[in-house]
């Protein structure tokens, strides 16, 4: 699997590699959004977090991206000047497969952020990554957040039982939908004609290498 970008551009967003210096901004992004993260993601069960906490999480996100391990990237307004949300290309199910995640803070959502995100991670992962399936995994009772994979051309193939984790110190696991896109169906999807431009670790834009 090759390296996805650590630096994505799109018409409306900047995703890139956490670095520990965001800590403030992410702190700011999350305290501000705990009411409409919890229900969620059941990392926001444990939050808030001291900033010493979230330089260390970032840490530990830029060396699982240096070493090809996992791809946090956060979501940023164009200009850096805010943090918007989170995502990431995840490698859970194996070396053929990525699973996409998103999150964004309240005043964020229903601007499409989320589907722009999710559309130019689905290329990378085709295009550059190389894998044959891209997978997003949603609560059942999470509507918002499953139109982002269906408008994207995913296929919904199944609800499992328990493959979420529960809330953070305690909780049941919960159900997930899965949503799939392989490879196949990727060049008829609306993800395929998404543009965005990719940075290397160190800032050379990948279209010129």
């Amino acid at each position: 699997m090759v390296t996805p970008p650590y630096r994505i551009e799109t018409e409306r967003l900047l995703l890139r590699c956490w670095q520990p210096t965001d800590a403030p901004a992410l702190n700011e992004a999350v305290d501000s959004s705990l009411e409409h993260l919890r229900p969620w993601m059941h990392w926001a069960t444990g939050e808030p977090s001291s900033l010493d906490d979230t330089v260390e999480l970032l840490r530990r996100f830029r060396g699982l991206f240096d070493t090809d391990q996992d791809f946090v990237l956060g979501i940023f307004e164009p200009d850096g000047s805010r943090v918007l949300g989170g995502s990431g290309l995840h490698t859970r199910h194996g070396p053929e497969a990525l699973e996409i995640g998103y999150w964004l803070r309240a005043d964020s959502e229903g601007k499409g952020l989320a589907s722009e995100a999710a559309a130019a991670l689905t290329r990378v992962a085709f295009e550059r990554c190389g894998v044959d399936r891209v997978e997003v995994r949603v609560d059942p009772a999470n509507e918002r957040s499953q139109r982002v994979p269906e408008r994207l051309g995913f296929t919904r193939e199944a609800t499992l039982r328990r493959r979420l984790p529960g809330k953070l110190g305690g909780g049941d696991l919960r159900d997930a939908v899965i949503f799939t896109m392989f490879a196949t169906d990727f060049p008829s999807s609306p993800c395929a004609s998404v543009e965005y431009r990719g940075f290397d670790a160190a800032g050379r834009p990948l279209d010129q290498l």
